[in-house]
C-alpha cells in the first residue's frame, strides 16, 4: 500500500493525501461517536516557506534550516508561528546545527555554509525561539528526545507523541544529532510506546531509498517498530523517498517498501481504497525539498513544497 505517485489512500481509520490541486479534500464530517483529526505533515524545509493547508495539528520532522544558523532558525520560526494550526509540534534534524548544543559547541567552526563564515552562536536566543513566549503563544511544541500529550480537538481523545532528531552517523563530519551504528539499539530502546512517532531519519527499508539506490534508514529504528506500532510515524531526511506507506500488522510481515517504489510511475488509479480493518501504522516521509525521481519534470522547476513535494495530509480517526 505504498503511494508515492497516487493522490490518496483510504483505510477504515486513516486517509492519506499526498497530492492535490490547491487544497486537500476536507476531512470527513463527524458522526455519532466518531470524529477525525487532521494532521498536516512537513519536513526538510531547509529555510524555504510555502503554502501549508489548514489542519488540527502541524508536524515538522526536522531540517528546518538550510545552514543551521540562528538567522536561519529565526526566519523559519517566524513562518511557523504565523501558521494557523492550533497545535504545532516540531523536531530538529541533522542540518539544524545550533540546536545540538553538545555537538555544536565542539564543531561550530566547521558549520560555515553557502558562502557564510562560521560564527559561534549562544544557546539562549536559539531556544528562546523554540520555547519562549512567542513560540508558546503560537502553540509550538519543540521535542528533543521527549514525549508530549495533546488533544486534537475539544473533547477528543488524548494523543501521545514522541519526537527524536537523531539520524545515523554517515557522510561528512558536519552533522548534528548523529549517532554511531553501535549506539542505535540503546537509543531506540528509550523510545516509549506512543500514538505518533516523529523521527528525522526513516527506518531501514521504509521510504529510505536514496538517489544512489542505497537504503539509508536506521536498522535499529526498524527493529523497534513491531514493538512500538505507532498509528502514525512521520520522518524525512531522504528527500527523494518522499511518500507514504500503510502497514497492516495483522498480515504478520515486517513493514517495508520495495526498492523501485519511488521510481515507479505505472498507470493506475488515483485513489487506493483498503477495506481491511485491524491495527495499522501510517508511515510518511514528508520531505518538502525536491530531489530525485519524485520531481515531476513536466512541471519544470519545482520549488520546496511544490508539486510532488506538497505537505502531506493525514486524517486519523480520533
Amino acid at each position: 500500500m505504498f503511494l508515492p505517485h497516487r493522490a490518496r489512500i483510504v483505510t477504515p481509520t486513516s486517509i492519506v493525501q499526498l497530492g492535490y490541486d490547491t487544497l486537500p479534500r476536507p476531512k470527513p464530517e463527524p458522526t455519532t461517536g466518531q470524529a477525525w483529526a487532521r494532521f498536516v505533515l512537513i519536513s526538510d524545509t531547509h529555510g524555504k516557506t510555502f503554502p501549508v493547508p489548514d489542519g488540527d495539528v502541524l508536524l515538522h520532522t526536522g531540517d528546518l534550516t538550510r545552514s543551521g544558523t540562528l538567522s536561519d532558525l529565526r526566519h523559519m520560526m517566524a513562518w511557523l508561528c504565523a501558521l494557523p494550526h492550533p497545535i504545532k509540534i516540531i523536531i530538529a534534524g541533522n542540518r539544524d546545527f545550533v540546536l545540538d548544543r553538545e555537538w555544536y559547541d565542539a564543531n561550530w567552526a566547521q558549520t560555515g555554509r553557502h558562502g557564510n563564515e562560521a560564527t559561534w552562536e549562544p544557546p539562549e536566543p536559539v531556544f528562546e525561539l523554540l520555547t519562549g513566549p512567542s513560540a508558546v503563544a503560537a502553540n509550538i511544541v519543540y521535542l528533543q528526545d521527549q514525549p508530549h500529550k495533546f488533544r486534537a480537538r475539544p473533547g477528543g481523545r488524548e494523543w501521545t507523541v514522541y519526537g527524536s532528531p537523531r539520524s545515523p552517523n554517515v557522510g561528512g563530519p558536519v552533522r548534528a544529532f548523529a549517532y554511531d551504528e553501535a549506539d542505535g539499539e540503546a537509543l531506540m530502546a528509550a523510545f516509549p510506546s506512543t500514538d505518533i512517532l516523529l523521527t528525522h531519519c526513516p527506518p531501514h527499508n521504509i521510504l529510505d531509498v536514496t538517489n544512489k539506490a542505497d537504503r539509508a534508514g536506521c536498522s535499529a529504528l526498524a527493529a523497534r517498530l513491531s514493538s512500538l506500532r505507532p498509528r502514525l510515524h512521520v520522518f524525512g531526511h531522504i528527500h527523494e523517498a518522499r511518500g507514504a506507506h500503510v502497514h497492516l500488522w495483522a498480515r504478520g510481515d515486517e513493514p517495508s517498501t520495495p526498492n523501485n517504489a519511488q521510481t515507479s510511475r505505472a498507470a493506475g488509479p488515483d485513489e487506493l481504497i483498503v477495506e481491511e480493518e485491524g491495527e495499522q501504522t501510517v508511515f510518511v516521509n514528508a520531505a518538502n525539498y525536491p530531489s530525485g525521481p519524485n520531481v515531476p519534470r513536466e512541471y519544470g522547476q519545482v520549488d520546496a513544497g511544490g508539486v510532488g513535494f506538497q505537505p502531506i495530509v493525514v486524517d486519523l480517526l480520533d
